[in-house]
Formats: C-alpha cells, sequence, structure tokens
C-alpha cells in the first residue's frame, strides 16, 4: 500500500521541512488539501503553495480540490506541479469535463467521493480515472473519527476494478491509523491518506508509522 501524508496536519510554519521529513521517512505521495472555503467550510492553500513544495520534493503530489467548480482550478494546480488531481463528484455537475480536463493537461484524474455518495454514481467515469478516493471521513476537517460504512464502498470498487479490468488505484483519506488501514487494504484499498497519524506521531518518528501503516 502507498502511503501519502497529508500536509494539514504538518507544521505550517516548517511546512518545507516536515515535508522532507515524510519523504526520507519513505512516503510515496504527498496528500495535498485545497480547500475554498464554500465547498468545504475551510480554507486552506493556493497553487503558489504547491509550486514552491514542487520545487523541493520527488514525491507525487496528491492534489486534493475540494472546490465547487473545480474543472476552473485544475489547470493552475498542475501547472505548480499536481501530478494527481482529485476532483468531487459532488462539487460539478460536469464531472466527466473536469476528469478529462486533468488528463488532458497530462496528469492523473481522480474521482472523489463523499461518505453519503454511492459508488453507483460514479459507475460511468471509472473508465477514464486513474484513481478513486473514498472519503472515510465527511471532507474538510482534520482528526474526524473513520466511518466504518466507508468500507463497503471500497469492496464495490475492488470489484467493478476486478470485474471490468479497470486498472485504477483506490484511495482512502479520514480517520486512517494502523487498524483502519487494515480495514481497508482488506476491503481492496492501494493508498492511505493520513495526516495527524502520521504527523503527530508522539514518541515514534514518521517512518515508524509509516511502515506500520504499509504493512
Amino acid at each position: 500500500m502507498k502511503i501519502a501524508p497529508s500536509i494539514l496536519s504538518a507544521d505550517m510554519l516548517n511546512l518545507g521541512a516536515d515535508v522532507q521529513k515524510v519523504e526520507d521517512a519513505g512516503a510515496e505521495y504527498l496528500h495535498i488539501d485545497i480547500m475554498d472555503g464554500n465547498f468545504v467550510p475551510n480554507l486552506s492553500f493556493g497553487a503558489n503553495v504547491v509550486k514552491t513544495l514542487r520545487s523541493q520534493s520527488k514525491m507525487v503530489f496528491d492534489v486534493h480540490l475540494m472546490v465547487n467548480n473545480p474543472e476552473n482550478w485544475v489547470e493552475d494546480f498542475i501547472k505548480a506541479g499536481a501530478d494527481i488531481v482529485g476532483v468531487h463528484y459532488e462539487a460539478t455537475p460536469h464531472i466527466h469535463r473536469a476528469l478529462d480536463l486533468i488528463k488532458k493537461n497530462n496528469a492523473k484524474a481522480e474521482v472523489v467521493i463523499n461518505p453519503g455518495t454511492p459508488v453507483s454514481a460514479i459507475e460511468s467515469v471509472l473508465s477514464i480515472v486513474d484513481q478513486v478516493l473514498v472519503m472515510t471521513v465527511d471532507p474538510g476537517f482534520g482528526g474526524q473519527k473513520f466511518i466504518p460504512e466507508t468500507l463497503e464502498k471500497i469492496r464495490q470498487l475492488h470489484q467493478i476494478k476486478e470485474e471490468r479490468n479497470l486498472n485504477f488505484d483506490i484511495e482512502v483519506d479520514g480517520g486512517i491509523n494502523e487498524e483502519t488501514v487494515k480495514l481497508c487494504r482488506e476491503a481492496g484499498a492501494t493508498v492511505a491518506v493520513a495526516g495527524s497519524y502520521v504527523f503527530n506521531s508522539g514518541n515514534e518518528t514518521h517512518a515508524e508509522r509509516i511502515n506500520k501503516l504499509r504493512n
């Protein structure tokens, strides 16, 4: 399983150093949450932050757009250095257009679904995506408790992937720790986002926490 530390839980005053720590610890992805204060209540970063971090890191930048009308934001974040761009099914009436725009700009396309959105809502675009992100908490806030009902959606996606011979990763985001990641992996998840579990690691190192998630 690939591990994607979320910088929402990093030390914003020492963001570059924290990103370097998780890269040195073996994380494959860096999960970057972009929030517009509209689709979700909080505000986070702009494309300029992604551009700055890009010059400092070789990790895969997994940019999660928690914004309304994400098609208006896609190109700026790809130019800034995003490798994967995730757009919410719930955030646009034009989900196919948004995903197609990501692909046309030479990044990997990810469709994201909230806990209350069924897998059936995105079945028509699964053949064009590189990754599906299943939100295992409600989006917009860190430190929430994992929603166990989301495991069934992971199983459904894994079954569709196998039956149709599709080739997308299944990512999970929210309440991920060494217990919940095992449940997600058993259900079929291949990428795990973890924020506070990695960055607020207590007496353990970032590498120890990442290895616990991976194994």
